[in-house]
């Protein structure tokens, strides 16, 4: 980046510049912060795509020389032994005015690639991709079986988060039931929370909107926050729950009662048994 800002190589054209002016009304957001922000270089200002913060700004692989970085660090990873490769918002990689700039062909592109690089160098090793997205956004990562080994299973947390609140099985069962198997040699990772909290995108279209928000009332009872996104027509949404599970388990709908510790490993149970379990714990 400070590369970058003194109009240096290698950096200098790594990011990816943005008139303020353009019409971004299409972009799929997954915050309420601004998609673009301005930088101070030698040259002047310069507005720069940042999806999810000014501290995490993009970088352009548009331009060839940012794949051949990157691949170089996959295979310093895979050089020293790593065995588990997190693809982190992967989705959001390709940038297109004038698209969602979400799930691009250009994007499914690269992660094959990756998958190829992996395969090739260091069998065995697997690519996990992290879309907290819808669930046929998010199963779209296998590919036909050339993409990911291992996509992660996001509609399961929030689903056995509404199951055990709420007191009833019926959205978490009816998504279980349809569960499509992944290709062949590829599987889910079943988790219940991570590092972001619990995302509620992967309940869109499986909850109705009024239970989805009374689970956010409910966690920010419990003493949870909720991170916003901000959608097409300026309104925000939620996005994720930040509070660890075991808070989240303190109670039902109901309020709070003596039951969070067999809440928490019934939770587990669900998570275990659940199909083509390759259970990860955060």
């Amino acid at each position: 980046m400070q590369n970058y800002l003194q109009q240096l190589d290698p950096g200098r054209d790594y990011f990816i510049e943005v008139d303020p002016d353009s019409d971004l009304s299409t972009v799929v957001r997954p915050r309420t912060s601004p998609l673009l922000t301005r930088f101070e270089t030698v040259q002047g200002a310069r507005w720069l795509w940042t999806t999810f913060s000014a501290d995490q700004v993009d970088t352009n692989f548009h331009n060839p020389k940012v794949l051949f970085e990157y691949l170089d660090i996959l295979l310093a990873y895979l050089g020293h032994g790593s065995k588990l490769i997190r693809l982190d918002a992967i989705a959001y990689l390709w940038k297109q005015i004038g698209t969602q700039c979400i799930h691009l062909p250009q994007t499914h592109t690269v992660v094959k690639l990756l998958r190829v690089v992996v395969d090739q160098v260091a069998p065995g090793t697997l690519l996990i991709t992290e879309t907290n997205v819808p669930h046929q956004e998010n199963v779209s990562y296998f590919g036909e079986g050339d993409e990911a080994h291992v996509v992660y299973q996001f509609p399961l947390p929030p689903l056995v988060l509404h199951t055990l609140y709420h007191g009833h099985a019926g959205h978490l069962t009816a998504w279980a039931r349809d569960l499509a198997a992944p290709p062949p040699g590829c599987t889910f990772l079943n988790f219940l929370a991570s590092h972001d909290g619990i995302g509620l995108r992967p309940m869109e279209g499986l909850v109705p909107d009024e239970q989805v928000q009374a689970l956010v009332e409910g966690m920010r009872g419990f003493g949870g926050l909720v991170s916003m996104r901000s959608r097409a027509d300026g309104s925000q949404a939620p996005y994720e729950l930040n509070i660890s599970w075991f808070s989240a388990m303190q109670g039902t709908r109901q309020g709070r009662d003596q039951w969070s510790l067999e809440r928490h490993l019934c939770a587990h149970a669900i998570m275990l048994a659940s199909r083509e379990s390759r259970p990860f714990t955060f």
